[in-house]
C-alpha cells in the first residue's frame, strides 16, 4: 500500500509548482527575485515531498482508530524528518529572504500577483513549522508506539 501525500497538500505544491515556473520567465528585477526562490524551493520541496508531507496521509485513519503493520512504511521518512528538521528549518530561512526579495520587487513593479504569491509562501512555510513538520513527526512517533503495543500484546 504506497502511501500518498495528502491530496489538498499535493495540489497546493503544484499550484506554487506553476507559478513559479512561469514567474521565472519574467525579465528584470523581479524575474531575478522569482529564480532565486525557484532554485531555493525546488530542492526544499523534493526534500518535503519525499519525507515530510507523506507521513501526514496516515493522519484520517489513525484518527479514526485504524492500524495496519504496513503502515510502518511512513516509518524511516517521519524519522528522516526528525533527525533533518534543522536543515529543512534553515532552509525557510534562506527561502523566506527570498521571498523578502521577491515581496520588494514586486511592490517596485506593481505586482499584485506576485506580492500575494510571496505573502502565501511565506505563510505556507510558517505553516509547516508550525503544524505540518511536528504532525508528521508525531505520525511516525505514534504509529512506532501503537505497532509495538500490537507486537506486544501478540506475543
Amino acid at each position: 500500500m504506497p502511501i500518498q501525500i495528502p491530496k489538498s497538500l499535493r495540489l497546493e505544491h503544484q499550484e506554487l509548482h506553476h507559478f513559479l515556473a512561469a514567474a521565472r520567465q519574467e525579465p528584470g528585477e523581479l524575474g531575478d527575485a522569482a529564480r532565486r526562490v525557484a532554485r531555493l524551493l525546488e530542492p526544499h520541496f523534493r526534500k518535503e515531498e519525499a519525507f515530510a508531507l507523506p507521513p501526514l496521509a496516515l493522519l484520517v485513519r489513525l484518527v479514526r482508530g485504524e492500524l495496519d503493520p504496513a503502515m510502518s512504511e511512513i516509518l524511516p521518512r517521519s524519522e528522516w524528518l526528525k533527525d533533518n528538521l534543522p536543515t529543512l528549518m534553515a532552509e525557510h530561512v534562506d527561502i523566506t529572504r527570498a521571498l523578502q526579495e521577491l515581496l520588494e520587487a514586486a511592490r517596485t513593479a506593481q505586482r499584485i500577483d506576485y506580492v500575494e504569491f510571496a505573502e502565501k509562501l511565506i505563510n505556507h512555510a510558517r505553516m509547516e513549522e508550525e503544524v505540518m513538520y511536528p504532525a508528521a513527526i508525531l505520525v511516525g512517533e505514534y504509529l512506532r508506539l501503537r505497532l509495538a503495543q500490537r507486537e506486544g500484546l501478540a506475543t
